[in-house]
């Protein structure tokens, strides 16, 4: 018979859907996914069955196409199916087969169960799956999210095999007379996961005969432990981490006073991608000098005076963009700077607008980025400055120099720091007859 209440209570204490829901199953033709099915179909749910031919294993792939289309058939199931050019895929995109197939196949029963209106997608891995893929993390490092395994439920994936083990799976498919494929490749040492479950697992099970219910046990622990963790940095998050409109902000002395430090400042580091080695220099250079960078895929931490602020690494450094008499405005990263004019000679003292003597632009204009050497006459002042020593007075922070455009005239003057402070030299004077008005608009 089947273990349907034992599949009924795990739904339910897993709370994987809802009643009613329809539920689009993973369907490969192999004993996991073909048991999954019939016990979906016998517990009355309604279900549609996703199958990928990866066009990895020739004639083989085609049977197991023809059988889940004529199982999904006989049960009177919706059937759908694709098919992908997977080592084009991972050859194109640098990755290894087995990621190419798991990228292709989930991005596609996505699209299936969002545009078919299905609740989630069920995925037929039992418990030595979970195993098999705690010990393939703790073989290629991983923090504690990888020893929880696979999770029952995650987002829209469900996993309602999950109360099996292998050995149960082969019994119930075996005494149901249940007709599956079997795919040959299961059987090579080729793949990290086969090598692991026919060279290592058995070997484990030697030392403990309960070893899949034992890592269950575990997984379940270190499950409710990532939860505390998460709700700790989640309360560590709103208090220290200072989120403003050109990044995000740690105090030094805050970082140094974390414990455990480094597990906090991975788990607080983790979503801009910083990895372990990285959370190591940050935490041995946070006495270093003001511009010490670090970086991630996605963004770079720099060593600001007191703090430690996050970027993305590629935010937009001004290019040399040129502005004519006939130029309204220029976009420079998700900002603006608009150019108008008028003949009232008159101005206020909003930062982001430049009142600038017309008569006295020589165009074309340059908005770029500051440079080494440049130098201007603060308004209000009579004597140069460099640009530099300005953004140090201002404590303009280092990852922003590279990003506040500079103004400057077709002689090489500079006009504007744009949104900080215009140049002496092109103040309105009562002997002012056009004004040019800059001014930047943030959105």
């Amino acid at each position: 018979m089947l273990p349907l209440q034992q599949f009924r209570d795990f739904i339910e204490q897993q709370q994987l859907f809802t009643e009613g829901s329809r539920i689009l199953l993973a369907v490969s033709g192999g004993k996991d996914s073909v048991l999954m099915l019939h016990l979906f179909k016998a517990i009355g749910v309604d279900v549609g069955v996703a199958h990928c031919n990866f066009n990895l294993r020739a004639d083989e792939a085609q049977r197991d196409e023809h059988f889940v289309a004529l199982l999904a058939s006989n049960l009177g199931c919706p059937f759908y199916v694709t098919h992908f050019e997977t080592k084009k895929y991972a050859t194109l995109h640098k990755i290894s087969t087995q990621m190419a197939a798991r990228e292709l196949r989930y991005n596609w029963f996505e699209e299936i169960r969002s545009a078919e209106g299905y609740e989630c997608i069920a995925l037929a891995q039992h418990q030595n799956d979970a195993v098999e893929t705690v010990l393939i993390n703790l073989v290629r490092g991983t923090g504690i999210s990888g020893l929880h395994g696979i999770l029952p439920k995650r987002d829209k994936l469900i996993r309602p095999l999950l109360f099996l083990n292998r050995q149960q799976v082969n019994e119930i498919v075996a005494n149901n007379n249940i007709d599956f494929v079997e795919d040959s490749s299961n059987l090579s040492t080729h793949y990290t996961r086969n090598k692991l479950r026919l060279q290592v697992v058995p070997h484990l099970q030697e030392i403990n005969p309960y070893l899949e219910k034992t890592f269950a046990e575990n997984m379940a622990r270190f499950a409710e432990i990532e939860t505390f963790l998460n709700l700790e940095v989640q309360k560590l998050q709103e208090r220290i981490l200072n989120k403003r409109a050109d990044g995000v902000y740690i105090d030094l002395k805050e970082i140094a006073a974390l414990n455990p430090q480094k597990l906090l400042l991975y788990e607080l580091l983790k979503p801009f991608g910083f990895g372990e080695n990285v959370i190591q220099e940050i935490l041995d250079s946070l006495k270093a000098l003001s511009g010490t960078h670090f970086f991630s895929a996605s963004h770079q931490a720099i060593i600001n005076r007191n703090d430690l602020v996050i970027v993305e690494k590629d935010v937009t450094v001004i290019a040399n963009q040129f502005i004519h008499p006939d130029t309204a405005s220029i976009v420079f990263a998700n900002d603006e700077i608009t150019m108008a004019f008028s003949t009232e000679v008159k101005f206020d003292t909003d930062v982001n607008k430049a009142f600038v003597n017309a008569d006295k632009l020589i165009y074309p204009l340059v908005l770029r980025k500051w440079q080494n050497g440049d130098k201007f006459i603060p308004l209000g002042m009579r004597s140069p400055k460099k640009v530099s020593d300005y953004f140090i007075d201002e404590k303009v922070p280092l990852h922003l120099k590279n990003t506040t455009p500079i103004l400057v005239n077709g002689n090489g003057e500079i006009v504007w720091i744009v949104g900080m402070r215009q140049d002496n030299r092109y103040k309105l004077t009562p002997a002012t007859k056009k004004v040019a008005i800059f001014e930047l608009k943030i959105k």
